[in-house]
């Protein structure tokens, strides 16, 4: 409107806390998400394995229940609901978590770099870190509610069952859900958002996401061949990430090496690795995430 009429006023509506600003960001790109039938039909498909878990921890403790009506049960017999029963659920999260990420993650920055959007962002009382900030939690928030959040509820579903004794034994295991998950879903998170600032065509964003974890395990493999060590296997993230799932759930202070030359790491040696590729991708979010683009 023309200044001189002056009819203008100042916004007088609520303001959004400081501390939350960075929560605009997910709230519309979730809302996306959730209005998409292929997000909602891959979301549904990731909770399977948990709705397969679940079944099993109940029925487990309803041996006699089903004996009686004639079932034969005695496969559920030899099947305990310890570390091992929760590991192997999660190593399987594990790759369907890192399949949503892959189609999620590499659209979230692309689009505001290509389309020079990132000055209009940060000429606002918005930093760079709530800006990633806001793009890390869609990530996380969508495979949170496939990874812990279904996990802690087939904890509690064990306790229920199983009475309070079992959890006290077991603590651990709600240790390894919600660190080991958390762990796992930041590292592939933040490579994700790496990928889509650095690789501005989202095809090429999601299958370079695919190519860091099939070229590192095979770089780590031939590094430990070529070089008569151990240490490469750090380079594999995937073995990284299962050094710390064992120790863990399993309490394995050594992770035994498969493929030659044979041998043991500390399991504390695939955190490091985790976080050194958390560190690197940090770096690399900083360096294309600015107040100013140069475009030629």
């Amino acid at each position: 409107m023309a200044v001189y009429k002056r009819t203008y006023t100042r916004y007088s509506g609520p303001l959004t806390s400081e501390r939350w600003r960075f929560t605009i960001l997910p709230r519309y790109a979730l809302q996306s998400v959730l209005a998409s039938r292929f997000y909602a039909g891959a979301f549904i498909l990731a909770l399977v394995p948990h709705l397969i878990a679940l079944l099993l921890i109940y029925f487990r403790s309803h041996i006699d229940a089903l004996i009686g009506l004639g079932i034969d049960a005695r496969a559920l017999e030899i099947l305990s609901i310890d570390g091992g029963f929760f590991l192997q659920l999660f190593v399987v999260e594990t790759f369907i978590s890192f399949f949503m990420v892959a189609l999620l993650g590499p659209g979230l920055i692309a689009p505001d770099l290509a389309n020079n959007a990132m000055p209009l962002y940060l000429s606002r009382p918005f930093s760079r870190t709530e800006y990633v900030m806001g793009k890390l939690s869609v990530l996380l928030a969508v495979t949170s509610l496939i990874t812990w959040v279904p996990g802690l509820l087939l904890f509690g579903l064990q306790t229920a069952l199983a009475g309070f004794s079992w959890a006290w034994d077991h603590s651990r295991i709600l240790a390894a859900i919600l660190l080991g998950s958390l762990l796992w879903l930041l590292t592939i998170s933040l490579i994700a958002l790496a990928l889509s600032a650095w690789v501005k065509w989202r095809p090429v964003a999601a299958a370079a996401l695919f190519g860091i974890f099939f070229v590192s395990a095979g770089f780590g493999t031939v590094s430990n061949v070529l070089l008569l060590t151990r240490w490469g296997t750090l380079l594999n993230l995937a073995s990284a990430m299962s050094m710390v799932w064992r120790w863990l759930f399993l309490k394995e202070a050594e992770y035994r090496i498969a493929t030659p030359p044979w041998g043991t790491l500390p399991a504390w040696t695939g955190l490091l690795s985790l976080l050194a590729v958390c560190g690197l991708a940090l770096l690399m979010l900083g360096w294309k995430i600015r107040p100013v683009q140069v475009v030629r």
